[in-house]
């Protein structure tokens, strides 16, 4: 996507294949800053602080992890801790466990000598194809706004599942990217999706960069927006979806499905097919839902009225910060993923 008329993607290998360039998410919507990747250890950083995030692309920043790190060991022992290294950086997204279980099965059935070349190949493939990817999934949910045959189409959506969580286009961003592009009039409820602010601060980002009209809304308002009409369906990303539809997002993602089933409201989870989970459903959650710092949300960063970034704490009393949540199959309209826009009951013959 473009960013003051340059085109970006969220990870860029160097030309030389020593380092890649990513953009640093924690910096947004203050500064657009590019941050330079050279070795194993600080792609894990990356991940972990969350300088990139969102499910796709963490998993092609851990396959270019593995990369940098054949780099300067392509050995057999090296690549396993690479990949435990990576794997405990987030656990919740498939994503990344998919992506580096892929890359590091064809690196240790090649001989030594030709892992590091390959690794980069097999990195830069998996980038290529999340674009692709994502491209689909945009004609695929752009087919789904139309049919709501709407004059301006509401959309809520929640967190950020744009270019910013992807290589480029995004998931569910990606329809209503393509539904712009094809001229139909659209307006987006940003929930603000506290406590990291990732709808205020990189989607409506994101929107306000691509000249979308949207309007931030504080995460409870939601219910009220659908109560009154005002929402013509919700749209939200995915980190894990299971055989049966269930659905693992950000946190908050399970209270706009509630109402959105209450007042007949679509709810599409758009997300391509690694991000399928064929252990995972209702009744059986085979994966850690990640809890993180509680100081999270204590604190709100803004400028203050010297327009410089400032950091200030709103409170001090015991936390708790779970990532994400659980939607069951019953609340979701449709999956939107690259072979097209599916109900949960389809997911078990899809994946087969």
């Amino acid at each position: 996507m473009k960013v003051e008329g340059k085109y970006y993607r969220t990870i860029e290998p160097s030309k030389d294949g020593l380092s890649v360039t990513i953009i640093d998410q924690t910096a947004l919507p203050f500064n657009f800053n590019l941050v330079r990747i050279w070795t194993l250890h600080e792609m894990q950083r990356a991940i972990k602080n969350m300088l990139v995030r969102g499910a796709p692309l963490i998993g092609v920043c851990g396959a270019y992890g593995i990369a940098l790190a054949c780099k300067k060991n392509a050995s057999n022992e090296s690549i396993k801790d690479a990949k435990n290294t990576l794997v405990e950086t987030r656990p919740t997204a498939i994503n990344l466990v998919w992506a580096i279980n892929k890359l590091c099965d064809k690196l240790l059935m090649t001989s030594e000598d030709k892992r590091s070349g390959l690794a980069w190949q097999l990195a830069s493939n998996m980038a290529e194809q999340d674009v692709l990817t994502n491209q689909k999934i945009g004609d695929n949910g752009l087919s789904l706004l139309k049919k709501l045959n709407k004059s301006t189409l509401n959309i809520l959506t929640h967190c950020n599942a744009g270019w910013l969580a992807t290589i480029d286009y995004g998931t569910a961003l990606s329809p209503i990217y393509r539904a712009i592009e094809h001229g139909m009039k659209i307006h987006v409820w940003v929930d603000e999706t506290r406590p990291r602010n990732q709808g205020m601060s990189l989607t409506a980002w994101e929107l306000e960069k691509a000249d979308i009209p949207h309007t931030v809304i504080a995460d409870n308002t939601g219910g009220l927006l659908m109560q009154r009409g005002m929402v013509d369906c919700v749209l939200v990303g995915a980190d894990r979806i299971g055989i049966d539809g269930t659905v693992c997002n950000k946190i908050g993602t399970y209270l706009k499905a509630l109402p959105a089933k209450a007042h007949n409201v679509p709810f599409y989870v758009a997300a391509p097919i690694s991000t399928f989970d064929k252990n995972f459903n209702s009744n059986n959650q085979n994966f850690e839902i990640e809890e993180r710092d509680p100081g999270e949300l204590f604190f709100i960063k803004g400028f203050d009225d010297n327009k410089e970034i400032s950091t200030v704490r709103i409170g001090k009393s015991k936390g708790y910060n779970p990532a994400f949540d659980i939607t069951p199959p019953e609340y979701i309209t449709r999956i939107i993923c690259e072979e097209g826009s599916i109900k949960t009951s389809d997911i078990k013959s899809l994946l087969s």
